[in-house]
């Protein structure tokens, strides 16, 4: 179960790393949206071997529901991360440079949670702390999207502005779900531990 996700949130952090890259110029919208079609594609199918699992174990190094929660959270990272792209290339904003780090933060995020999740049964005892690493990400990316929206209403009000608003918010929407995933993986360790 734990390797699953962990897979899972490998991938993701490969959409993350992707998305990074089409914001910072160095692949097209139009390649990171074909490139990102087979990602997300994986990520379903990691998804859906790890309900499968799920259906037919007797135990699990955490309870089930936070291990479902958990791997939804990171599929939902997936989604969003997908739609970023999908809608880069719709809008026609090809290099974003200001969000590039944005991007960066959340892929280090889902490297910082990959990494919780590979500690379940290795070190259980710091999963919670290595999901609070996740945490801070999330803060750091809400940080930044915060400063990015500042500095694009102090420009022109045009529809540039508001295409940029919208993928922004998308950034932020999935920094949101990676908070959501450290959460139930946090959750499920508090509760084996009782």
């Amino acid at each position: 179960m734990v390797a699953l996700i962990a897979r899972q949130a490998e991938t993701a952090v490969k959409g993350a790393r992707l998305a990074e890259a089409m914001a910072s110029g160095e692949v097209t919208a139009a390649d990171a949206r074909t490139r990102m079609v087979d990602i997300e594609h994986l990520g379903d199918d990691q998804r859906a071997e790890l309900v499968h699992q799920l259906g037919h174990s007797l135990t699990t190094p955490i309870d089930r529901e936070d291990l479902f929660r958990l791997s939804r959270s990171v599929d939902d990272v997936l989604d969003d991360l997908r739609d970023f792209v999908r809608e880069s290339d719709l809008y026609g904003m090809h290099a974003q440079p200001g969000v590039a780090p944005l991007l960066a933060a959340i892929a280090e995020g889902l490297e910082a949670l990959q990494g919780a999740v590979e500690n379940v049964v290795a070190s259980p005892q710091t999963v919670a702390q290595d999901a609070q690493q996740a945490k801070k990400h999330c803060n750091r990316v809400r940080q930044l999207y915060q400063l990015q929206l500042a500095e694009l209403f102090q420009g022109e009000v045009d529809v540039e502005m508001f295409k940029r608003r919208e993928l922004l918010r998308r950034i932020d929407v999935v920094a949101l779900r990676m908070g959501e995933a450290a959460d139930a993986l946090q959750d499920g360790v508090l509760k084996r531990r009782r």
